[in-house]
């Protein structure tokens, strides 16, 4: 018990905060506890228009993988320009659903929110990527046609398997990179870094063939524009199991950990003690 006090008292005095972390993680959490109470007390037109946005922004990204993958016939490069989607959501700064897994949380347990905001946060950005998301792919298939085929691959390609232990695991992957790549983006102030990460995130999550509800949901959309004889109902049995296993694998492989990480923190915070500021670094 000494040593841990006196590793704390050390940590206190040659840092440039008076917290017990490293400096980095004292910006970050400083950063992710404003942004998620931003997110989750935006009014309902913000959050309705965000969603929309977010969904229209993965559609920019799988209009890129499309001509891309109809050029090259690769996934990887395919998901890599899919990345263009990921740096439009940040940048923009509209919202695709898996990133609402850490900052919201922490502003939750720090106590700037509550449950209540956190759930209508993820049900409108979910509902309103989907039907952005929808819209959009509509307008792409009627302007490339020509991107019907491979568009059809690459839904039955999310779908054909369906469920089972593969498929649960590129479940859970997909859920827990997403989130790993907003935790990487929040560490960060360079753009370039920014689009560095989001194209590893279109590279991991699209380029090895993750299963990620809102944006395969929305690739899968584009097929049934172009004519693919996949019901909605059949899309929707797919759809309710693959998205609790996105917020599995964001919420206990990535938001859990964070939160033990920080956890010091989220306690002063909610008790109203004042975190000393760090001078902003990248991290």
């Amino acid at each position: 018990m000494a040593d841990t006090r006196d590793s704390e008292t050390a940590r206190r005095s040659s840092g440039r905060t008076d917290q017990p972390l490293e400096d980095e993680l004292v910006e970050e959490f400083q950063n992710t506890v404003q942004e998620g109470a931003d997110r989750l007390h935006r009014t309902w037109r913000a959050l309705i228009v965000t969603g929309l946005f977010g969904g229209i922004d993965v559609g920019l990204g799988i209009m890129a993988m499309l001509a891309v993958m109809d050029a090259t016939g690769s996934k990887l490069l395919a998901g890599t320009a899919f990345g263009i989607g990921l740096l439009a959501l940040r940048l923009a700064h509209s919202e695709l659903f898996t990133e609402d897994f850490l900052l919201p949380i922490n502003a939750v347990v720090a106590g700037h929110g509550s449950w209540w905001a956190l759930l209508r946060l993820w049900v409108v950005t979910l509902v309103t990527n989907l039907v952005g998301g929808w819209a959009f792919m509509w307008v792409v298939v009627a302007a490339f046609p020509d991107f019907s085929a491979t568009l059809l691959e690459v839904a039955t390609g999310y779908v054909s398997d369906g469920f089972g232990t593969e498929t649960v695991c590129l479940a859970l992957l997909a859920g827990s990179t997403i989130t790993l790549m907003t935790r990487m983006q929040q560490g960060t102030s360079s753009d370039m870094m920014t689009a560095v990460i989001s194209l590893i995130g279109g590279f991991l999550v699209v380029g090895l063939g993750m299963l990620h509800g809102a944006l395969n949901s929305i690739v899968i959309f584009g097929a049934m524009h172009a004519g693919w004889d996949y019901s909605y109902l059949e899309w929707l049995g797919w759809f309710a199991w693959v998205i609790p296993f996105n917020m599995l694998g964001g919420l206990v492989i990535i938001s859990l950990p964070r939160l033990v990480r920080t956890w010091e923190l989220l306690m002063a915070e909610r008790r109203g003690e004042k975190i000393s500021d760090a001078e902003p670094t990248d991290a």
